[in-house]
C-alpha cells in the first residue's frame, strides 16, 4: 500500500474514532475550507474575465494611437485621422504636439 493511501486510511480512522463534537468542529471547518475555495476560484473568473476584457480595451487603444501616429507623420488631418482611428481630435492634438 502507497503512503498516501495510508495516510488518507489514517486520518479517516481518526476522525472517526473523535467524539461527536469534535467531528462537528472537523465538518465545519472542511465546509469553511471548501466555502473558501469556491469563493476564491470565482473570484478569479470573475478577475480574469474583466481582465481579457480591459486588456483588449487597452490594446486597440493603443493601436489607434500608433495608427494615428502614423498618420500624422504622413501629413493627414487631423480630423481624417480621428474618424479613421476613433479617437477624439483633441487626443490627435496632443500626440502631434509629442511627435
Amino acid at each position: 500500500m502507497n503512503e498516501p493511501t495510508l495516510k488518507k486510511a489514517m486520518d479517516t480512522l481518526e476522525f472517526l474514532s473523535q467524539d461527536r463534537e469534535a467531528r462537528r468542529l472537523y465538518e465545519e471547518r472542511q465546509k469553511y475550507l471548501h466555502d473558501e475555495a469556491s469563493m476564491i476560484e470565482w473570484a478569479t473568473e470573475k478577475g480574469l474575465k474583466k481582465g481579457r476584457a480591459e486588456g483588449r480595451a487597452e490594446g486597440e487603444h493603443a493601436k489607434a494611437i500608433a495608427i494615428a501616429k502614423n498618420m500624422l507623420s504622413m501629413g493627414i488631418e487631423v480630423s481624417v485621422i480621428a474618424k479613421a482611428s476613433g479617437l477624439s481630435e483633441s487626443e490627435v492634438v496632443s500626440l502631434k504636439t509629442f511627435q
